[in-house]
């Protein structure tokens, strides 16, 4: 820019001495030609460089006026309105100037933006697609495993070692990806080497190898072992994974071998996966020996209730993964009396009621399996939608106050404790 506020003027008045030698700046021509070069300046840096060319201008007109090529007094009018033409032309520059920089900026702005918002949506694109890969492969949600393991102690023969084994196996086929697996029921100290139940073609038509190395150090532990973690280079295992089925007491009821499973599905989730099920499946063949506990603290605790309870306490001890407890306090509200026993009726497919009654006022707690508190509060916006509709008023109207407690870090029996404190049911 510097250049040329210097060059153009010069080049200017090179040209006019080249053409018009009596009068290089044109000061008495019709038109001051001389002129266009800080015009042209100051439309396109600005009135500041077209000053500087109009300074040259001037300059040149001062050298040939002391050597006498251009005699008489200085063009006053000629200069002047060459000044205004350039401030004029430069002011009209520098609006523009700011506006088409104002332009650029927004326009980056919004290049970056689409960049980002391209780069998003292709993320989110894998995202979809690793996701709906997975539920392919995994058709089912851990809701449903549980509701399937319901239904499988249900329907199971109590009188057989390990009950709906094939079932167990076809569940963890379908959940986990299991390709080839056998459970073996316990026998003294030691298990049936003759599967009870098995999935796929197995080495050996599923004989247990009881000096497998994986095996050894799952019994060892008494906790589900894989091979990535159990063998070493100078070892080999014929299964992939070794479980012990266990009670919440301790007592080993059988043990899970797997032989086979896709490379992509052995991973933390899957192995999380597979103790959980394993765990409630076991937990719910000694129902009645795991409602004691909380039944010994809490009499009035139905077994069904105590026992999912507990079942659900040693998921989150295992796992990792939590429930929730929600409680329905009905406070004495005229034309309401049996409002707990309609609400009872809403609950979900695996949420297990329990209306206490013998307290000065009805209490209905519900417990939802493997729910957070997101769940707990879109149970509460149905059940006020659904009082809404029947009465006309809101929970609160309608006496009934409601308490969320987590089975998280508080033992069972505790849980309980706070919640008849904060639903003031007598211990």
């Amino acid at each position: 820019m510097a250049g040329e506020a210097l060059l153009l003027p010069l080049l200017a008045v090179g040209l006019g001495i080249w053409i018009n030698p009596l009068d290089p700046l044109w000061t008495h021509a019709d038109f001051p030609w001389a002129w266009f070069a800080p015009v042209i300046l100051s439309m396109r840096y600005g009135p500041f460089p077209g000053l500087a060319g109009a300074f040259v201008l001037l300059l040149a007109w001062f050298m040939f006026h002391v050597t006498g090529w251009l005699p008489g007094e200085f063009p006053k009018l000629n200069f002047l309105g060459g000044l205004i033409l350039v401030m004029l032309s430069g002011e009209f520059s520098s609006l523009w100037l700011a506006r088409a920089r104002r332009a650029e900026g927004v326009g980056f702005y919004l290049d970056q933006r689409l960049d980002y918002l391209t780069h998003q949506y292709y993320l989110l694109r894998l995202s979809h697609d690793r996701l709906e890969q997975d539920l392919i492969g995994r058709p089912m949600a851990m809701r449903d495993a549980l509701g399937a393991l319901h239904e499988l102690a249900a329907q199971a023969d109590a009188t057989e070692p390990l009950p709906g084994a094939d079932r167990l196996l076809r569940l963890f086929a379908q959940y986990c990806q299991i390709e080839g697996a056998a459970l073996h029921a316990a026998s003294g100290d030691g298990f049936v080497p003759q599967p009870a139940a098995r999935l796929g073609h197995l080495a050996d038509d599923g004989r247990l190898a009881d000096d497998d190395p994986l095996v050894r150090h799952a019994l060892s532990r008494d906790c589900l072992a894989h091979v990535a973690e159990a063998i070493d280079e100078n070892t080999s295992s014929r299964y992939v994974i070794a479980a012990p089925l266990t009670t919440f007491d301790g007592t080993r009821i059988g043990l899970l071998v797997v032989e086979r499973i896709p490379f992509f599905a052995l991973h933390e989730e899957t192995l999380q996966t597979l103790n959980l099920l394993l765990g409630y499946y076991t937990d719910g063949l000694v129902k009645q020996c795991l409602a004691l506990k909380i039944q010994a603290a809490c009499p009035a605790c139905p077994t069904e209730f105590a026992a999912e309870l507990q079942r659900l306490w040693r998921v989150r001890t295992e796992s990792l993964i939590g429930s929730v407890v929600v409680a329905l306090e009905f406070r004495a509200h005229e034309g309401l009396d049996d409002l707990a026993t309609h609400i009872r009726r809403q609950r979900r497919s695996l949420d297990i009621n329990w209306l206490i009654e013998e307290s000065p006022h009805p209490v209905l707690v519900t417990l939802m399996p493997l729910a957070g508190s997101a769940a707990a509060e879109g149970y509460l916006a149905r059940i006020d939608e659904w009082v809404r509709q029947q009465s006309g008023q809101t929970l609160e109207q309608s006496g009934i106050s409601p308490h969320i407690l987590h089975l998280d870090d508080q033992s069972p029996v505790a849980l309980l404790q706070r919640l008849f404190a904060a639903s003031h049911v007598p211990l």
